[in-house]
């Protein structure tokens, strides 16, 4: 049996790499096996740091998160909304089972993105759907599990940012082998004033 190959803590798989970068966290979260599931799964994708807002006092010690996250990606607690500090340029997108947000399979990723789910009983607050520069919901017919419903959001990202190769049209198929990256001459701009 062939040795497979491992690729860095932290990081998503070497063929499913992409720009920029993600964080994922909680608003008001109250279930420390959910938040602990989240944490671990963001682990796995490759998340650049996870954050909570406004935790519930219950929170504490997160048993579920086995891969240990806040020893390898930075953990954020935030007071509420206001007081959240992201990097310039960060969209912030709100995840929540709302009418007036977008449909997930139409959503188009920004590259760099921290998104935010709301607690396990309601919604995200008013305070942060106004901070969010995207609301976005997955089209369920009822509200999900926060952790899995962050899974599906960080899936959906890998798969829309990262490079794999095509999907075969027919079931059965071997995929198409991915291109090849081929790198084409540097851009020459004229300078300011020149002319």
């Amino acid at each position: 049996m062939a040795a497979s190959k491992i690729s860095a803590p932290g990081r998503a798989p070497r063929a499913g790499r992409s720009r920029g970068y993600f964080g994922i966290g909680v608003e008001r979260a109250s279930k420390p096996m959910n938040l602990g599931n989240l944490f671990r799964t963001a682990h796995a994708f490759g998340a650049s740091f996870v954050f909570t807002v406004a935790p519930h006092r219950t929170v504490g010690r997160i048993r579920s998160d086995t891969s240990i996250t806040p020893r390898h990606v930075p953990y954020y607690s935030f007071a509420d909304a206001e007081s959240m500090t992201l990097p310039q340029r960060c969209d912030v997108v709100g995840i929540e089972l709302l009418e007036e947000a977008g449909a997930l399979p139409s959503f188009r990723h920004p590259r760099s993105a921290a998104y935010v789910l709301g607690p396990e009983r309601g919604e995200l607050s008013r305070a942060m759907r106004d901070r969010c520069d995207h609301l976005v919901r997955i089209p369920t017919a009822f509200s999900l599990n926060l952790a899995t419903a962050g899974a599906i959001v960080m899936y959906d990202r890998l798969i829309a940012l990262a490079r794999f190769a095509r999907r075969p049209s027919i079931p059965g198929v071997a995929p198409e082998p991915e291109p090849a990256h081929v790198a084409g001459a540097p851009v020459r701009r004229p300078r300011a004033g020149a002319g």
